[in-house]
């Protein structure tokens, strides 16, 4: 599906939830296009964004160069456009840290063609790290957008690594929608069969 050159490593783990609220009468100010904003300032996806997949460029234990693409759809019947996204590491032996000057986001045109977004990313201290991708101007709906992020290095063990994923529409007090966890596998560079594995 990339139509970036070397390894390309389709890796799908999408876990997609389902936001159940419950809302008091009369707590819904506005829901206009199907957009849920509640009174005190709270908004909320009609329908929230799909994890689509998650791939990585080079899928060697400890490799350099490597980018690691989050994809994701906002259907047309979001009800609010996307502002941010949060990707942090959930599972995996060793921690990953990315470069937030290297690390960069996307538009996928129906064509497959690709456009930078302006975004602004940043990424905390913490560990694991967590990556915070603003868009400016905010995702509308029916756009279809991947989250490249570049780590210093792959991790230095093989395994399954898994990133959570939350997506926040629109607001001065956006809620969060999980969309699941990204799986991106990682081979030691014995296992040179690995490398056409899912």
């Amino acid at each position: 599906m990339s139509n970036f050159t070397g390894i390309s490593i389709l890796l799908l783990a999408t876990v997609t939830s389902v936001l159940l609220v419950d809302i008091p009468t009369g707590a819904i100010s506005d829901r206009t296009a199907g957009a849920v904003r509640l009174r005190d300032g709270r908004t909320y996806f009609d329908r929230p964004p799909t994890l689509v997949d998650a791939e990585t460029t080079v899928n060697s234990v400890y490799a350099w160069g490597a980018t690691y693409y989050f994809n994701l759809r906002l259907p047309e019947n979001a009800g609010e456009p996307l502002q941010r996204v949060t990707i942090s590491q959930y599972e995996g032996t060793d921690k990953i840290a990315f470069d937030r000057n290297e690390s960069l986001a996307l538009a996928i045109a129906p064509s497959g063609e690709r456009t930078r977004l302006n975004a602004a990313i940043a990424i905390t201290d913490t560990e694991p790290q967590q990556v915070t991708v603003d868009f400016t101007p905010p995702i509308p709906p029916g756009s279809t957008i991947s989250i490249g992020l570049r780590p210093y290095n792959n991790p230095r063990y093989g395994g399954v690594y898994l990133f959570g994923v939350t997506a926040f529409p629109l607001g001065e007090k956006p809620h969060g929608q999980f969309l699941g966890y990204a799986r991106l596998h990682f081979y030691d560079r014995s296992d040179r069969s690995g490398i056409f594995r899912r």
